[in-house]
């Protein structure tokens, strides 16, 4: 794709949108799952570097990636073989590392590389310090992602609890430390919204400017869904016949 084609997050950077030669790219669906409640932050104490590791549903490969792990989870509780032919390895009760060509260079698979940089454009920060580790996981819909964030300044207990996020349909925001109120994928499923969960310091960081976080969302909650209005909250003009959305592409 064109890098001069603006990825528009219209909770971010909708104003990016104007300008455009008639295509507006749709961003990786992990890299907008991390961005959007990501973003408030950034604006407040600015973020130096990015640790994620995502956990991806069979969602983001497609339909017939659902089947086949439908088919195989049928298969394996049966006890029936199953060959995979959409996916590498086998799905049911597995976790693997994500089904994309590792670049022998940097060790890095195409996905993890993708959401490093459409998340640095998208915040328009071409030197933010990022890293991702991109799995799949035997569920059938909702991408999750475990953050961890170093800031430039330090956070308060209470502010990294409860930092605010604009506009605030755009997040579910958990603000209590309890475990019990974890916000899990199957909770995301069927959502719009980011759910954002397990917020705390970093205690492994001492200067008090590491954040840890766990986020999820459904992966077709924005870009292509978008534009078949499920972004029911998008800014007026997002679905304008002038704009025209790249291909989702599978994630």
């Amino acid at each position: 794709m064109d890098t001069d084609v603006p990825l528009v997050v219209p909770e971010i950077n909708a104003g990016a949108m104007r300008e455009h030669s008639g295509i507006i790219a749709n961003p990786n669906c992990v890299a907008i799952v991390a961005a959007t409640p990501l973003w408030p932050l950034h604006q407040k104490r600015r973020i130096k570097r990015i640790t994620m590791s995502t956990y991806q549903a069979a969602s983001g490969a497609g339909a017939a990636a659902m089947e086949e792990l439908s088919e195989s989870t049928r298969a394996h509780l049966e006890g029936r073989a199953f060959t995979p032919k959409v996916l590498p390895h086998p799905y049911a009760f597995n976790v693997f590392s994500h089904n994309t060509k590792v670049d022998p260079e940097t060790g890095y698979n195409e996905e993890e590389t993708k959401v490093m940089q459409e998340t640095r454009k998208i915040f328009g920060e071409p030197d933010l310090r990022i890293t991702a580790t991109c799995v799949r996981v035997p569920v059938l819909r909702a991408h999750c992602i475990a953050l961890n964030i170093e800031c430039e300044e330090p956070l308060s207990r209470r502010r990294s609890a409860r930092y605010p996020c604009r506009p605030r349909r755009a997040c579910g925001w958990s603000t209590t430390w309890s475990a019990t109120t974890f916000r899990c994928r199957i909770d995301a499923s069927g959502k719009d919204e980011v759910l954002v969960g397990r917020i705390r310091r970093d205690v492994s960081d001492p200067t008090g400017r590491t954040l840890a976080l766990f986020v999820g969302r459904r992966s077709a909650a924005q870009g292509r869904g978008a534009e078949r209005g499920a972004d029911r909250g998008a800014p007026a003009g997002l679905n304008d016949r002038r704009f025209r959305w790249g291909d989702e592409r599978k994630s």
